[in-house]
């Protein structure tokens, strides 16, 4: 069991960009770049593993997951969409993230949506998350190790692992699945209007 507190704690799974972290003033994307770099630096499984490129913010100017930006600037809204198109993409595609919004970024154009008060909506529903992640991942482990210790194999180590890995991803599908349906609905009700 400490080898998974161990790897929850490597996981930083509450890093996100906070509000007090993104500056008031307009970034060039170089900028961004290492902002984005220095905050995540610890959440990247490898060394070579990019958090953002410039690739990565083109396309997605390109597929209007962000409202345009201002002469080659970033404002503080665009990093915050950056931050949750960097939290989205893990487990969505790049459509279902502008399905999803489409609508925020009219908001933010249209009606002067105060995208501050939201974010910080999500950064706390985001907290709750990582508690209740924590609690599961342990129970998880739990009943993993009861399930093999069931079984007569000298490699229960491995067939833990195995089975926790499995067990953890088809978590992750099931909660994958239910975001795409609600992206779908999304697109349903747009539709429609």
């Amino acid at each position: 069991m400490e080898d998974i507190y161990k790897l929850m704690d490597e996981l930083q799974l509450n890093n996100h960009l906070t509000l007090e972290e993104i500056p008031d003033l307009d970034l060039y994307m170089d900028q961004v770049i290492q902002l984005f770099e220095r905050k995540y630096a610890g959440a990247k499984r490898n060394e070579k593993e990019k958090v953002l490129t410039k690739t990565m913010i083109n396309n997605y100017a390109k597929g209007k997951l962000f409202f345009p930006i201002t002469n080659k600037k970033y404002s503080r809204d665009h990093l915050l969409l950056i931050s949750l198109i960097y939290q989205l993409k893990g487990a969505l595609s790049i459509g279902d993230i502008k399905t999803m919004l489409d609508e925020l970024n009219r908001k933010i154009v249209e009606e002067e949506f105060d995208l501050d008060a939201f974010y910080e909506r999500y950064l706390h529903v985001t907290e709750k998350n990582v508690e209740r992640v924590q609690d599961h991942i342990q129970e998880n482990t739990r009943e993993v190790r009861e399930e093999i210790e069931k079984l007569d194999d000298q490699d229960d180590k491995y067939l833990e692992q195995v089975l926790d890995i499995a067990s953890f991803v088809h978590m992750s599908n099931m909660y994958r699945r239910m975001a795409e349906r609600l992206v779908d609905q999304m697109s349903a009700e747009d539709q429609e209007k």
